[in-house]
């Protein structure tokens, strides 16, 4: 009995990584494809639709694009709004999710009820943007960063991970003559660096990825990032992103596809370095903010 536990076990075991290992590939195999085509050759992306392994590399696609500042433009301006929105976001979050911690605030649960109520009902978008107009806001950066300038989600985990710390280093604090500001910038905040460190990753994810709201409220071709460049690449198959003349008068343009291929993985590069450097603040800042309600 022993023995088959064992058998069992290990097959289980093997059963698992085989059916992870599938799911993985599943999953690599269309970045791999986008990445092979963008240093394919046209001769081999006209013979193979499918490309995993370029037999020869080109950097054609990279050149043509960056022959020109739209790319380039494009990528300032999604890092200018992936920064600022994320700083924007956190110091909005952390500023009403301190004071909402603390049992003392008058009115703290009726707060909380329109925080929730948030969560399950929204204005809708054409509210929204008439709101935004009102203000005075389109073809602004504020139109992106103010709108979401806090979520009800990450509001309520980190509330939650404030009220775990303990009462004690506050009113030590207090004794040594801090007020609550000080309180919050040299005690709470250096002490919840795992839950910043997560809900800033959050943040900065979806404004690297926004599309909606740049699309809605920034009519400037020249304010737009770069995901809603990469719908006009993608999407509407429109070229015209490099200049032919800058590479020389025998210079023939890459496929679109390959030019597809290539700013799509000029756009996600950035984030991708990113993600392995705060992916182990995920767990433990979450966890840490959601034991307690």
């Amino acid at each position: 009995m022993v023995q088959d536990r064992s058998l069992g076990s290990r097959m289980f075991t093997i059963l698992n990584y085989v059916i992870i290992g599938v799911f993985t590939l599943f999953t690599i195999i269309p970045f791999i494809h986008v990445l092979a085509s963008s240093f394919t050759t046209a001769e081999e992306l006209r013979q193979r639709a499918f490309v995993l392994f370029p037999t020869v590399f080109s950097l054609d696609a990279y050149k043509y694009i960056l022959t020109t500042d739209t790319i380039t433009r494009s990528m300032g301006v999604t890092i200018f709004i992936t920064v600022a929105g994320t700083l924007f976001n956190i110091a909005m979050t952390t500023l009403m999710a301190y004071p909402l911690s603390r049992k003392t605030l008058i009115g703290r649960s009726k707060i909380m009820l329109l925080v929730l109520f948030t969560m399950l009902f929204q204005g809708g978008m054409i509210p929204t943007y008439l709101t935004v107009k009102e203000l005075g806001l389109l073809n602004s950066y504020w139109a992106v960063l103010l709108p979401g300038a806090i979520s009800a989600f990450n509001l309520i985990v980190m509330k939650n991970f404030f009220q775990q710390l303990p009462d004690g280093l506050e009113e030590s604090a207090k004794i040594d003559g801090a007020n609550d500001l000080i309180i919050l910038l040299r005690v709470v905040i250096p002490l919840s660096m795992p839950a910043i460190a997560t809900f800033s990753l959050f943040y900065a994810v979806g404004h690297w990825n926004s599309f909606l709201t740049p699309v809605l409220y920034l009519n400037n071709p020249e304010k737009w990032p770069i995901q809603v460049l990469l719908r006009q690449i993608v999407i509407l198959s429109q070229g015209g992103f490099g200049d032919a003349s800058e590479m020389g008068a025998d210079f023939v343009p890459p496929p679109l596809q390959t030019i597809k291929s290539a700013v799509i993985v000029f756009a996600n590069l950035p984030i991708l370095l990113v993600y392995p450097f705060l992916q182990k603040h995920f767990a433990k800042g979450v966890l840490l903010g959601s034991v307690k309600g």
